[in-house]
């Protein structure tokens, strides 16, 4: 059975040595969590007891080893990355809690590592129209 027996992030990327010699990488993206910690919360991780997963307490984020064995990168070209990088003021938290998803999973959409359905697509961007709507609503 592989394990994890030796994690380090470089260039935007996180690394992974296994005790069979094989050094598996994603970028961070990948793991939003990991790419909005700062080193060193990142560098405060654990291996858990059956050594095939790390966990990151501070941030609450669980990898799995199976989750390096994706070669795919991050599509970082689609509707809601761009909505959120036209608008960085944009909390991300924040909106995940006004449509009722967690964080980690509006992140993943965001950097392209997980693709929403349709009706998850416009329920997200519904949430963003209705806040441009409040704000507009605004008066001095």
């Amino acid at each position: 059975m592989k394990r994890v027996v030796k994690i380090w992030f470089e260039y935007g990327r996180i690394y992974v040595a296994t005790n069979s010699g094989e050094i598996y990488s994603r970028p961070l993206e990948a793991f939003p969590m990991l790419e909005e910690a700062t080193d060193d919360q990142r560098e405060a991780w654990k291996i858990n007891k059956f050594g095939d997963a790390i966990r990151w307490e501070e941030i609450d984020e669980d990898i799995h080893l199976s989750s390096f064995y994706a070669t795919d990168e991050p599509d970082t070209n689609n509707v809601i990355g761009d909505v959120f990088r036209r608008f960085p003021q944009l909390n991300v938290s924040e909106i995940a809690r006004t449509i009722g998803i967690h964080k980690s999973l509006l992140s993943k959409y965001i950097y392209g590592t997980k693709k929403p359905s349709e009706k998850r697509t416009e329920e997200i961007l519904d949430a963003l129209r209705q806040i441009g709507r409040d704000l507009a609503q605004i008066r001095a």
